[in-house]
């Protein structure tokens, strides 16, 4: 993945960490988070994540911008959302998804740990 595409170049003062075949870049600023989340190509969280978590979805809200990638994101009410870089990305909590094609996808993402829903004004589920 890294070669020289800066996209995966070392981030500065980042602590990494790998879930699940996720690697996680995060940077603290302020209150906040800023994370680079690079999923591999055949990821998804049903299959890859939700033995860990141990919830039926995935219960974080994610909002940024994706750079690199295709992922595709479903409720349990049938609704899809399908997002391609480049391309702001926001998703409620209670999804599943996945990367879509041969290529990672790569997200900034913003957050608040525990605060993310409340400070970013998200809901707490998907709604119509």
């Amino acid at each position: 993945m890294a070669g020289s595409d800066p996209i995966f170049g070392p981030i500065k003062g980042a602590e990494r960490r790998e879930v699940a075949g996720v690697q996680v870049d995060a940077v603290r600023t302020g209150a906040a988070r800023v994370k680079r989340i690079v999923y591999a190509p055949g990821f998804r969280w049903s299959k890859d994540m939700k033995p860990i978590t141990g919830t039926e979805y995935c219960m974080h809200a994610h909002v940024g911008f994706l750079v690199r990638g295709e992922i595709h994101v479903e409720y349990p009410d049938g609704c899809v959302h399908e997002f391609a870089a480049p391309q702001v990305v926001a998703i409620e909590p209670g999804h599943d998804g996945w990367v879509v094609g041969d290529q990672a996808a790569v997200l900034i993402e913003i957050d608040f740990e525990g605060d993310t829903i409340e400070k970013l004004g998200m809901p707490d589920g998907h709604r119509h």
